[in-house]
């Protein structure tokens, strides 16, 4: 079973997709940066609702169907991109779930699961980096040639920095297919190269995001929002977490090589689990490894009655 669903969390209006048996354990997919709902897979996605869990995913606001918000006149920070998580929750009814959350959704599921451990069952981190090490000032760094500090995180691959450094050098995409093309070529930068790209699909993928989305371009705001608040990540809360974690990244992950350790290292408890051969995708050739792993690892822990 498959249902679409609008809800409110305070005035944004976030779009939500919910799977699979609404009895069963309930697992909220979040997202990265500037990332619609939709990049989780939807094959990923079956298969964690055939192993019998409820699964919900959704837009962020500023992406997809949800909100498209006017910054400069209702400007946000990321501490409410973090409360629309739980948001989501509520709309559901659902007072914890297990936190599955990709690149900036692990690390808003981390700052949950340190601030709220009451509503996380487990938490589960992919291609993510630790809350607090201000892995977006690295990776500024890295894109202006700046040498890491010392305690920096370690910086992304060279191939995404020359990315991005050429991508600066151009004008940016001026229409839909100019951008569809430029994040075509970004997600084979973020693919792991030992694993096949399918342009086509890719493509389609990235046509769609387009199409679907309320007012291309919004998902800026994210930008915007982290930069309004350069200290916005707490720090020192990782190891409050007492939910059982997974922190999971692929051998090939070009944009936070090395962050799954630091993060693991950190979390009371916490596992790590190294995917051979994945980036910073989610490709279908790692969807089995991947949905095997999220499954035992959110058996760990039952959801409270609805």
């Amino acid at each position: 079973m498959t249902t679409g669903r609008m809800v409110n969390t305070g005035d944004v209006e976030l779009w939500t997709e919910e799977f699979g048996d609404p009895s069963h354990p309930p697992v909220l997919l979040v997202m990265g940066s500037m990332s619609q709902g939709v990049v989780w897979p939807d094959a990923l996605v079956g298969r964690l609702a055939a192993g019998g869990r409820r699964v919900i995913r959704y837009d962020h606001r500023d992406t997809g169907r949800s909100s498209a918000v006017d910054f400069e006149t209702a400007p946000y920070t990321w501490a409410d991109v973090k409360n629309d998580v739980l948001g989501v929750l509520d709309a559901y009814g659902i007072p914890a779930a297990h936190i599955v959350g990709h690149s900036a959704g692990g690390l808003l599921g981390q700052w949950i699961a340190a601030e709220h451990p009451d509503r996380v069952l487990t938490l589960t981190a992919i291609g993510s980096s630790p809350l607090g090490r201000r892995e977006g000032e690295v990776l500024m760094r890295a894109l202006t040639g700046e040498p890491n500090r010392p305690g920096d995180l370690p910086p992304p691959l060279p191939a995404f920095v020359e990315f991005f450094a050429r991508a600066a050098a151009e004008p940016p995409p001026a229409d839909r297919r100019a951008l569809v093309g430029f994040q075509v070529a970004l997600a084979r930068v973020l693919h792991a190269p030992d694993i096949p790209f399918d342009e086509d699909e890719q493509r389609r993928q990235e046509e769609r995001i387009f199409d679907r989305a309320r007012r291309p371009g919004s998902e800026a705001g994210h930008r915007l929002a982290a930069a309004a608040d350069p200290d916005f990540e707490p720090t020192g809360l990782l190891g409050r977490i007492t939910a059982p974690t997974l922190v999971v990244e692929g051998t090939r992950e070009p944009v936070k090589p090395g962050h799954g350790a630091l993060i693991a290292a950190e979390i009371p408890g916490a596992e790590l689990l190294m995917i051979e051969g994945m980036g910073h995708t989610l490709p279908p050739q790692v969807h089995s490894e991947l949905a095997g792993a999220i499954l035992s690892h959110t058996a760990r822990a039952t959801a409270p009655a609805t």
